[in-house]
């Protein structure tokens, strides 16, 4: 090829071979661009992947959380049921003590009284034996008269 004659075609044939070097470039951009895409589509099926990987072991931490939440909620639960139960019969033999102190107690001490008073009273000793006696007597009648009665039946 021939040399340009003039200023105008030198300045037109460098713009050419600039606008080449562009061309160039663009296309080398487009190349490393395709390539870049498919790195990223690479790494977006490789993300998708593990990105069901890992709801399926947030799933799994997820319900192992509920499990134990529920245990420890059933333990406490346990334990304090366990607490009131153990307060509620100290309170119910503290309450049953106290009235037994405070109703039975004089009862029983106003019926064991004479009881002492007979048991010390040393004036006449056959009348304990003439009790005992006269219960023996009364048992003894009351089981001759069961027997007779079922014997006719």
């Amino acid at each position: 090829m021939n040399r340009p004659s003039t200023a105008r075609e030198a300045l037109i044939v460098e713009a050419i071979g600039e606008v080449a070097a562009l061309i160039d470039r663009v296309e080398a951009v487009a190349r490393s661009m395709d390539a870049a895409r498919q790195v990223l589509v690479q790494a977006s099926a490789e993300l998708a992947s593990q990105v069901v990987a890992f709801e399926s072991r947030m799933t799994a931490v997820t319900e192992n959380a509920k499990v134990q939440a529920v245990r420890h909620i059933a333990r406490r639960t346990d334990e304090v049921a366990r607490s009131s139960l153990d307060t509620q019969t100290r309170a119910m033999e503290e309450a049953a003590r106290a009235l037994f102190r405070s109703e039975i107690g004089p009862t029983l001490q106003r019926l064991v009284m004479p009881l002492q008073h007979l048991a010390d009273s040393g004036a006449h000793p056959w009348e304990r034996w003439l009790t005992h006696a006269a219960t023996a007597a009364v048992a003894s009648a009351l089981t001759w008269a069961l027997a007779t009665y079922f014997w006719t039946r």
